[in-house]
């Protein structure tokens, strides 16, 4: 299976595994997680009737502190993605140079066709589920693709019920007003933001004049393109898992604007609505995979893995691409973007900005503070910048991809933390 998110992640691991001369013993633990639950979770609906799903969480690596990685809910969701993206979260964390190892969850399930009454039901019986196996200290859930912050309060409620005192170091993502942190939401789009700048200084770019693209206007996609479009950037096409628009006659689009229109028509489409205005010669549909292929200066994948493959690689036509998605990317696409000389500013550097968020969540939990937004982001931005420019430096002095340079520093680091620990 070509697009296998797993083998996609060892197939990374393995390139650079042979780089560094890794240690056979590491390497082997490395190719496969600590601890994998799989387990059913019988859910009563709201007529009284009783579906199964198949519920897991993977902790692939705690050599660095503990587990750390979201919980999605998705009718797609399979053991071979939770075990990539846990994988994926141990290189993230360790990029990001924060004291967590990597971890994820999911259950297969189609959220919005459950009640509130059922979804709250579902998210506690998955506490039940991995209570034993989860706690501050042990590993720290958090949000994914259609897990929310009202979701992450039912999952704290109830752990806290079932271990006897409050713990909202157990899971973050949390409401502001149950010990979330503030600029939480927007973390990980800031935090691509940082890098992007970053990146556009280095090829020496004027955001002015930089066109972007984003596929995928979901939080990470909508905030990222918002933020760039505040900062100047040109925003020229966007879209939903439904399609999108990209602008016409050189005129970019503001993304608060395109998302009045979506939240107004359930869609994005070339019909352009600001408040009772709509206009429709500046804007054209166009499909997503279109939108990949449109001759820009950053595209920015923010939807789901393995949009660029094989297969269209040798039609993309951007400079550079910055993977605000988890894999966007196939190993096969990634040496043909490499040959043709294209920027990849990798997902585990370049959507980080989300677990440094919450890893800022969590040390407010753990000793009782409370910062503003401006505090959080003051302590994101510096650790994005000096991972970029770490892994920058290495890709230039070594003469290798960006996302190769990002792993080479992850799994250093991990090997080291593991050699340390006598884990070796």
């Amino acid at each position: 299976m070509a697009n296998n998110p797993f083998q996609n992640a060892m197939t990374t691991l393995s390139i650079v595994t042979k780089r560094i001369g890794l240690d056979a013993g590491i390497t082997k633990q490395l190719r496969q997680p600590k601890r994998i639950m799989e387990f059913q979770i019988p859910l009563r609906r709201d007529d009284g009737s009783v579906d199964v799903l198949t519920a897991y969480r993977v902790q692939y690596n705690d050599a660095r502190g503990p587990f750390k990685g979201g919980i999605r809910f998705h009718p797609d969701v399979s053991l071979s993605e939770v075990k990539a993206l846990s994988f994926w979260m141990a290189v993230k964390c360790a990029v990001g140079d924060i004291p967590y190892g990597g971890g994820k969850g999911g259950v297969i399930v189609d959220p919005h066709k459950l009640s509130e009454g059922e979804l709250e039901r579902l998210s506690r019986a998955y506490v039940r589920g991995i209570a034993q196996y989860i706690g501050p200290d042990v590993d720290v859930p958090a949000p994914d693709v259609y897990t929310t912050p009202k979701i992450m309060a039912w999952m704290v409620d109830e752990y806290s019920k079932l271990t006897g005192r409050w713990q909202p170091a157990t899971f973050t993502g949390k409401p502001v007003g149950l010990g979330g942190s503030l600029g939480r939401e927007t973390s990980t789009a800031q935090g691509g933001v940082y890098v992007i700048d970053a990146m556009v200084k280095k090829l020496g770019w004027k955001p002015a004049a930089t066109r972007v693209a984003v596929q995928g206007f979901g939080n990470v996609g909508f905030h990222t393109a918002r933020i760039l479009f505040e900062k100047g950037y040109q925003i020229v096409a966007v879209s939903d898992s439904k399609g999108g628009i990209v602008a016409k006659n050189g005129k970019p689009m503001n993304p608060a604007h395109v998302m009045t229109t979506k939240l107004a028509r359930g869609k994005i489409d070339g019909v352009y609505c600001v408040g009772t205005v709509c206009d429709a010669k500046n804007y054209s549909p166009i499909t997503n995979k279109k939108l990949l292929e449109l001759p820009v200066d950053i595209l920015i994948p923010a939807a789901l893995e393995n949009q660029i493959t094989a297969a269209n690689a040798g039609r993309i036509k951007a400079k550079a691409i910055v993977e605000m998605a988890n894999g966007p990317i196939t190993p096969e696409a990634d040496v043909k973007l490499w040959k043709r000389k294209i920027t990849v500013v990798p997902d585990v550097l370049a959507n980080s900005g989300g677990v440094i968020g919450s890893y800022y969540e969590w040390v407010q939990n753990r000793t009782g503070d409370e910062w503003s937004e401006k505090e959080v982001f003051g302590k994101i931005e510096p650790r994005m910048i000096k991972a970029f420019n770490d892994i920058w430096a290495m890709g230039n002095n070594e003469k290798i991809d960006l996302r190769t340079a990002a792993y080479q520093i992850a799994i250093g680091r991990i090997a080291k933390a593991m050699t340390l620990r006598g884990m070796a």
